[in-house]
């Protein structure tokens, strides 16, 4: 068995350094189709954050998928180990008290439930960026949907694989209709009335 030889130390508390921090630990978790702004959020969101005194960090697909997943393809369970890691990671953030910003595509609800599984109910909070397929495809921002249109990405969500719309977001934002600033005060609003809970 490969846990038999394991054992786990007895560190401190979430709470502690929770205490240290005079914050939250939480993982706002972002989702929705290449180009929707996912990233562009978070990383306005991150900045607001860094102003009001707020530890944070930001995990985003391009970054984990140069480091610590760097060996992974796109093959289905490749993508969904991708999205477990991603969590079990955000997790070892949120318990130590740091507000946690994941930026993945994560297409389906499965996906999205592991994660909210592994990091917990009550420290998970789905956003949703619902940009239209047209203006995400429009931006274009890495030419990844001309090379999906020309065939030479497979399984390219949106355009050859899935995208499964969150049953229950704890926010919807689509960055066609409202400016930078707006989408980032609304995660802000999110994230400040979880931390007075």
């Amino acid at each position: 068995m490969i846990t038999e030889n394991i054992y786990p130390i007895s560190m401190m508390t979430r709470q502690d350094k929770e205490s240290l921090l005079h914050q939250r630990g939480m993982m706002i978790w972002f989702t929705g189709l290449s180009g929707s702004g996912k990233s562009t959020i978070a990383l306005g969101v991150e900045r607001e954050l860094h102003r009001l005194g707020i530890l944070c960090r930001i995990l985003d697909g391009d970054n984990i998928r140069t480091g610590i997943n760097a060996g992974l393809g796109f093959s289905a369970d490749d993508r969904r180990e991708n999205i477990r890691r991603i969590a079990e990671v955000g997790k070892l953030f949120v318990d130590t008290g740091i507000v946690t910003l994941a930026a993945f595509v994560s297409p389906t609800n499965e996906y999205r439930q592991m994660a909210r599984d592994i990091i917990g109910a009550d420290d998970f909070k789905e956003v949703y960026v619902s940009t239209p397929l047209e203006e995400c495809e429009r931006r274009d921002v890495k030419g990844l949907y001309a090379r999906a249109r020309r065939g030479e990405v497979k399984d390219f969500t949106g355009i050859s694989a899935p995208f499964e719309v969150p049953e229950h977001p704890a926010l919807t934002i689509d960055t066609s209709t409202q400016p930078l600033e707006t989408s980032v005060a609304q995660v802000i609003e999110l994230i400040q009335s979880l931390q007075k809970q």
